[in-house]
């Protein structure tokens, strides 16, 4: 195990550390994400200079997080050679999103530097859970929709999903995987405590897509 864990750890934090918001806007724009607006490099702060772009990150940013559970559940499976244990794939699987996110968050690419984890967040639950991501993400964009604020809606949905998850995955998984979905969720909580300063102040910035 400590070996699948390793290989599949590895590979989940490399997946997450690319940064495609900063490719993206740097490439089509010529322009650095990080001087610009919150100096995030997540899909938010680039639609606030690109929607089309920020679009794309949002894609590419999710893709990275599913891709770090799918490869890690094809480590996990490989070991058990055609039998299923889901304890021993929950662990795996809850590794490589903590990874893939932990990569986002501290990119090896920016000096340890990153985004706060959001999509890459959101694509490595969608790997594990799709179900309870479709209902955080309709929780997500009602609290957008009354707000327009995306700190708000993200910190509010990185709450829920873990209530949400670990009422809906096989009991025999809870022990083993829901610990990886709280530290997920509480590290994009943490990286948003700017957020939640201004929000408190009342002095958030808006993502206000209609008037661009």
């Amino acid at each position: 195990m400590l070996a699948d864990c390793i290989v599949s750890g590895i590979i989940a934090y490399l997946l997450g550390s690319i940064p495609f918001g900063l490719v993206l806007l740097r490439v089509f724009r010529g322009i650095d994400v990080r001087t610009t607006g919150s100096g995030n490099i997540g899909s938010a702060n680039v639609a606030r200079v690109a929607p089309g772009l920020g679009l794309l990150t949002l894609f590419f940013d999710s893709a990275k997080g599913v891709a770090a559970v799918l490869v890690g559940r094809a480590i996990a499976l490989h070991r058990l050679s055609g039998t299923t244990d889901l304890r021993y794939v929950a662990i795996i699987t809850g590794l490589s999103a903590l990874m893939a996110v932990i990569g986002h968050v501290f990119s090896v690419w920016l000096k340890f530097k990153g985004g706060k984890g959001v999509a890459v967040a959101m694509g490595a639950f969608l790997g594990l859970m799709p179900l309870a991501v479709l209902i955080c993400f309709v929780f997500y964009i009602a609290i957008y929709a009354i707000c327009h604020y995306t700190s708000l809606a993200s910190i509010l949905s990185a709450a829920l999903f873990p209530a949400v998850a670990g009422w809906m995955m096989p009991a025999v998984q809870r022990p083993v995987l829901l610990p990886f979905i709280i530290a997920i969720s509480l590290l994009i909580i943490v990286k948003h405590h700017e957020n939640i300063g201004r929000l408190l102040a009342g002095n958030e910035n808006r993502l206000d897509l209609k008037k661009r």
